[in-house]
Order: structure tokens, then C-alpha cells, then sequence
């Protein structure tokens, strides 16, 4: 009887131990994304970059009160690319979670990016931005469905993550 009971009281335990293995896995896989997109940045990999997106991704900007497809700002930020790549410009990127949720194939992802530029002026420009990722995994390949980038953040908000 003690044995049954004990049984009982640590089986939900033994479930969630279940669940935390893919989980782990899923944000491995997911820390190795968002490490793939920073990489891209800053070699000014615009293919490697583009890879990343869903062909039918939205962007949407909270401070400009917009969304577009994702393909639309890609166009405008390949100019960058190609300016870190040819060492124009020095870019790089850095992710910081506050939540993330999903399963196997669905991702959706809350945090602050820095965004950090150096122009060929040596000039430095820091964007701290908040935002919201949702991301599908098909064919084993994550890729970005909507990016939110929501408002800006502060140093210290990105440092507190």
C-alpha cells in the first residue's frame, strides 16, 4: 500500500521529466536559430540571413504602427548586409528571453535583441528593442513567421533578462 501510494504521489514527476527532455531539445534547437542569426548579421551573410525567414513572413513595428512582409524589410536591410560584408560596417546582434513558449514545431519567443552598428565613420548606434518572435519548424528547419518588434527597451532591461 505504501509503495502504490508513493508510486502515485511521484508519477506526475516522472511526466514532466518526460516533457523536459524535448524541451531542452527544443530550445537547443532554438538557441542554435537565433545563434545562426546573429552569426549572419554579423558576417553580412544576407543568404544565410534570409534562410532564416518563412518566404510568407510579416514584420511588424510597434513604433511605426505597421506590418509588411518580412520580404519587404528584407530588401531594405540587404543594403546593410552588404555593407558588413564588405567591411563597410561592423553589425551585430544579441538575443535576451524573457519567455518562451512552443512545442515540437511551433515556437512563439518574448525578449529584448540589441542591435549594434558601427558605420565606416566609427560611429556606434545601440537599438535595444523589444519583441516577439513566432517561428515554424518544418522539414527539421526553424524558421521566423512574425517578427514584432515592439518598442524600445532600455540597457538595463536587456541586462535584467
Amino acid at each position: 500500500m505504501k509503495a502504490t501510494f508513493a508510486l502515485a504521489l511521484l508519477f506526475p514527476f516522472f511526466l514532466l521529466a518526460e516533457d523536459a527532455v524535448p524541451e531542452r531539445a527544443r530550445l537547443k534547437q532554438l538557441d542554435a536559430y537565433w545563434t545562426e542569426v546573429s552569426r549572419a548579421v554579423a558576417a553580412g551573410d544576407f543568404a544565410a540571413y534570409e534562410a532564416t525567414c518563412h518566404p510568407d513572413g510579416v514584420l511588424v513595428s510597434g513604433a511605426k504602427k505597421t506590418s509588411a512582409p518580412l520580404a519587404d524589410a528584407l530588401k531594405r536591410w540587404k543594403k546593410e548586409f552588404d555593407a558588413t560584408k564588405s567591411g563597410a560596417m561592423k553589425a551585430s546582434v544579441e538575443f535576451k528571453f524573457s519567455q518562451r513558449l512552443g512545442d515540437a514545431t511551433t515556437a512563439h519567443e518574448t525578449g529584448i535583441f540589441l542591435y549594434t552598428a558601427t558605420g565606416a565613420d566609427g560611429k556606434e548606434t545601440r537599438d535595444y528593442i523589444h519583441f516577439e518572435a513566432l517561428l515554424l519548424k518544418r522539414d527539421g528547419r526553424w524558421r521566423i513567421v512574425m517578427e514584432y518588434q515592439k518598442t524600445k527597451a532600455t540597457r538595463a532591461e536587456f541586462e535584467a533578462l
